[in-house]
């Protein structure tokens, strides 16, 4: 295992750029992308969550389909997380320029979960507004069909990185199917869908045979989607992040770091530590100290030097960060009491491992 982090190729092969790419395939073609997706008349994106590309090299058998499919590896975005993937996919912008810098961000003192879209106060959507929040334009403003979970429909995070989309939800795999077969025969020239399966079950359930399962039966999704393509069309598929089976190795933090610690944000594989006031330095020297060796230890300074987010980010993105990071390395994790759900995780992601970073860019045209 390599110990320095993966860091997002922002420039070039990077889930920030698909979209972009895709819907500007005829004026400016990109050389990580076969060309027969730049040919084709109708594309649809399938976003697959918690797919990384090493999952899924370690699957062949599990998955035929896709992994015959023209392939390769691109990088996700930092952190290898959900709300901040997304939110670049659809946007096209690094997470320093649309400010979604994570699953848990610090708002005014307020801890919001960008997924839930609350705070401890409860339902956010009135105190922080998603389009105030995320103000950037999804799809280049070109308002296409999604397929995506009915139940997202009015959330905040739909809110955040889907305003102006046309929405198609879902409630099971037959379902979707359904609504992709209606938008590619009303020839629809950009349809995009979502997926999250995989994440869901290796959350629960890590990357044993469960996922093996879940794998399987998202590749016979695939394959009737396929089968579903008019002449012309194009489907690319990619991921927003890989996983980890990190099982019971996640680690409180040591008494000696949280009496400097104000609040946490971020989650359990890229943990922000805020400090209390005037202790930024010592909570830098505790955390180098106790986890230097678990994790990649970074202050904010040091993350946007670095350009984890990017080559810029705004003001109001540097100022959702905390004092010091928390990167994990191998299968470890970090405890915030304060982040919690409704079962115990088993498979996380958020860090800059390999197994994390790297996701697949998968395409297949029916010419």
């Amino acid at each position: 295992m390599s110990e320095e982090p993966v860091l997002p190729d922002y420039a070039g092969a990077c889930v920030c750029n698909v979209v972009p790419a895709l819907l500007e395939a005829s004026s400016d073609p990109v050389e990580w992308l076969p060309d027969f997706v730049h040919e084709a008349n109708q594309v649809v994106l399938l976003v697959i969550d918690g797919m990384g590309w090493e999952q899924l090299q370690a699957r062949r058998s599990f998955a035929p389909v896709m992994t015959a499919m023209h392939g390769r590896a691109i990088t996700t975005v930092a952190p290898s997380t959900t709300a901040t993937a997304l939110t670049s996919i659809a946007t096209g912008l690094t997470p320093g320029e649309h400010g979604v810098v994570g699953y848990r961000i610090n708002v005014g003192g307020e801890i919001l979960n960008v997924l839930r879209w609350n705070t401890p106060n409860g339902d956010a959507r009135l105190t922080i507004p998603p389009g105030s929040f995320q103000k950037a334009a999804s799809f280049a403003s070109q308002h296409p069909p999604i397929v995506t979970r009915a139940e997202f429909h009015h959330g905040g995070f739909s809110g955040a990185h889907l305003e102006g989309t046309r929405f198609h939800g879902y409630r099971c795999m037959s379902t979707f199917l359904v609504e992709m077969r209606r938008l590619l025969r009303a020839n629809e020239p950009f349809i995009y869908a979502y997926y999250d399966g995989p994440d869901k079950v290796s959350h629960e359930y890590g990357l044993g045979e469960h996922y093996d399962a879940e794998v399987a039966a998202v590749d016979r999704l695939v394959a009737d989607i396929m089968d579903e393509l008019p002449p012309g069309a194009v489907l690319v598929i990619t991921s927003d992040h890989g996983q980890v089976h990190t099982g019971d190795a996640v680690h409180e933090l040591p008494t000696d770091v949280l009496e400097h610690v104000a609040i946490q944000s971020g989650e359990a594989r890229l943990r922000w530590l805020h400090a209390r006031g005037g202790r930024a330095n010592a909570l830098l020297e505790a955390v180098d100290h106790h986890l230097g060796d678990l994790a990649w230890v970074r202050t904010r300074a040091q993350v946007i030097g670095e350009q984890w987010f990017g080559p810029h980010i705004t003001l109001e993105g540097a100022n959702r960060l905390g004092d010091v990071a928390l990167a994990a390395k191998g299968v470890h994790a970090f405890l915030d009491p304060a982040d919690s759900g409704p079962y115990k995780l088993i498979g996380r992601h958020g860090s800059l491992t390999s197994a994390e970073m790297l996701v697949p860019l998968l395409s297949h045209g029916r010419f």
